[in-house]
């Protein structure tokens, strides 16, 4: 894997893994641009924590119009353009879709989605970080965000489980696998070097990251 040839590279995991750190970090290491998450930008993301059942459809909907919108042109990146990196791939959208909305829900997102999805380009590489419940616990509180306090560890557990099932039969990109149990990549330069260093190795489809204890 030639890191400086791709052109369009996302970092993803459930929340409190730590994709946007690495993302700015990636972004900085191929001196390429970033293209975040707006989660201030979803009226109605404070309210779905608040009551899901409510809230779950149109806090979905709206992070699927701004997803799109975010990725117009990504797909016609070239080589004499700046790199980018992102910390949401679209294609795991439905996850939180499926896990959060009711049957009739679900079939109206899915038609709204299955419409939006040609328009989005395919990733060069996906680096997917996973971390133990316990750890995304103490990652959200840390961080201290104020809508994200009332996040059960039960809802963590369950969307770490979608995200691996997810990634379990990803294909349409290269994907490294990253175990971010034990991995500081903002503190620790020498991570960030290692998962470098690993990329560049990359020979197959998909391959891991575990950082030795």
């Amino acid at each position: 894997m030639e890191l400086e040839k791709c052109r369009y590279i996302v970092v993803e995991g459930p929340i409190g893994a730590g994709k946007t750190s690495l993302a700015r970090q990636l972004a900085d290491a191929v001196r390429g641009e970033t293209l975040l998450e707006r989660p201030e930008d979803n009226p109605f993301l404070a309210r779905f924590y608040e009551d899901m059942a409510r809230y779950a459809l149109p806090t979905q909907l709206t992070f699927l119009f701004q997803r799109v919108d975010q990725l117009r042109g990504v797909g016609q990146l070239d080589m004499f353009r700046r790199a980018m990196v992102g910390d949401f791939l679209f294609d795991k959208d439905p996850l939180f879709a499926r896990l959060n909305l009711d049957d009739a829900e679900y079939k109206l997102y899915e038609k709204v989605y299955s419409h939006l999805k040609p328009q989005v380009a395919v990733p060069d590489l996906v680096v997917y970080l996973q971390a133990p419940v316990e750890t995304l616990v103490e990652r959200v509180l840390r961080r201290g965000v104020a809508y994200e306090r009332t996040i059960s560890a039960p809802y963590l557990a369950r969307l770490a489980e979608a995200y691996s099932r997810f990634f379990y039969g990803y294909e349409d990109s290269p994907l490294l696998i990253v175990n971010s149990e034990r991995i500081n990549f903002v503190d620790n330069p020498e991570h960030l070097s290692l998962l470098l260093a690993r990329i560049a190795s990359m020979r197959s489809q998909r391959e891991f990251f575990n950082l030795a204890s």
